[in-house]
């Protein structure tokens, strides 16, 4: 059968219930098409649920998982809403607590692993705490964890087992923010995987969610990621995600700024120091990115003639993919302690309570706002 005759026939997946097609490996129901002649006819997610133990990521559009999301508030639910640290009000789910009702949530903070090791996590925790908060989120418990270096997860199973009682798991969040890590840990500590996960579809299935059974008779479900286009990780290239995504520890590095001095994040946005006393900036970016100071006076100068060559990456072919820069203008208040935050791409930390008139410039769209300083 064709990937043509896919869609044609609406095949739906025995697992989970999932309308298959073989087009997009990142979307709901993604099948290749020799496993067509497989029976039961299953999507790739269920299959590699079914024999590795194993979830992948997949995703949907905004609109399509708010839909799913809003079925939630008419289940018995414990909602494990992962998030990223490097990308807080970046990933977080707007709106969440309207869609799933009274159901409790667990914010689990995943990539603590870039911050300093002499961070203060307690700080750290608390002011997760205060910004969720602050976000419309009501939070059972904070978790701070780490994927990569498979830390916190303990805390974040005995967290779910405290507040879960006889209720499902539902694990939501964004895209790159390791949803699938923590989902793989939770099937090896909870699942019975000896059972056949497609005998058939398990009552309460929605399209595009995944029911793994627990020995309990419960489950953990899996929802797709959802897409922010707010967030620079979901415009770029894949190559150039690899970069802009930090994948250690970060070193901040300090400018000490005049007015009318510009940095330049290689070609991914710049930040102006339009007006204030000579201060000092901190810019917490991956190690990738190669910052480039000049004088504000050039920096439209610069950009234009050499953007994709000496402010590179990203390419100029892959800068042309791009929205148009647009200028954010804030007004730092004298004692203010602010993160210049800049979704997906990291933040700037303003170091002195001088006061300051900055100007961050990125492509149309991308979240950037001033926030308490996390650090």
């Amino acid at each position: 059968m064709t990937e043509a005759q896919v869609r044609e026939d609406a095949l739906h997946c025995s697992g989970c219930g999932v309308k298959l097609q073989g087009e997009d490996s990142s979307k709901p129901g993604y099948i290749p098409t020799q496993a067509l002649e497989r029976e039961p006819i299953i999507c790739q997610r269920c299959f590699r649920i079914k024999n590795y133990n194993e979830a992948s990521s997949v995703t949907v559009e905004q609109s399509e998982f708010l839909r799913l999301l809003g079925q939630i508030a008419e289940k018995k639910a414990l909602v494990v809403h992962i998030v990223d640290l490097f990308d807080f009000q970046g990933s977080v789910i707007s709106g969440l607590q309207r869609f799933i009702g009274n159901n409790p949530v667990l914010l689990a903070v995943n990539k603590t692993d870039l911050l300093p090791k002499v961070s203060n996590w307690n700080k750290i925790r608390n002011w997760v705490q205060k910004e969720a908060k602050d976000m419309g989120l009501k939070i059972e418990d904070v978790i701070l964890c780490s994927a990569k270096q498979n830390s916190g997860f303990d805390r974040l199973l005995d967290a779910v087992v405290r507040h879960r009682g006889n209720r499902d798991v539902y694990v939501v969040g964004a895209t790159n923010v390791g949803k699938s890590t923590l989902i793989n840990r939770l099937i090896r500590e909870y699942s019975d995987l000896d059972q056949e996960l497609t005998v058939s579809r398990y009552p309460g299935t929605t399209l595009d969610m995944v029911h793994i059974p627990l020995d309990d008779g419960g489950a953990i479900i899996d929802t797709p990621g959802i897409v922010y286009p707010s967030r620079y990780s979901e415009l770029v290239s894949a190559q150039d995600l690899g970069i802009i995504m930090p994948d250690k520890s970060l070193k901040p590095a300090v400018y000490q700024l005049n007015e009318g001095q510009t940095i330049f994040f290689s070609g991914f946005g710049r930040f102006d120091f339009i007006q204030g006393e000579r201060q000092s900036f901190t810019c917490f970016n991956s190690s990738r990115i190669k910052l480039h100071r000049t004088k504000l006076e050039r920096a439209d100068e610069l950009f234009a003639d050499h953007a994709g060559e000496l402010l590179a990456p990203p390419s100029r072919d892959n800068l042309e993919k791009l929205p148009e820069w647009t200028r954010h203008e804030f007004k730092i208040a004298k004692g203010q302690k602010v993160d210049v935050f800049i979704s997906g791409l990291g933040w700037v930390k303003v170091n002195n309570d001088m006061g300051a008139v900055i100007a961050v410039h990125v492509p149309k769209g991308i979240k950037v706002m001033l926030r308490p300083s996390l650090i």
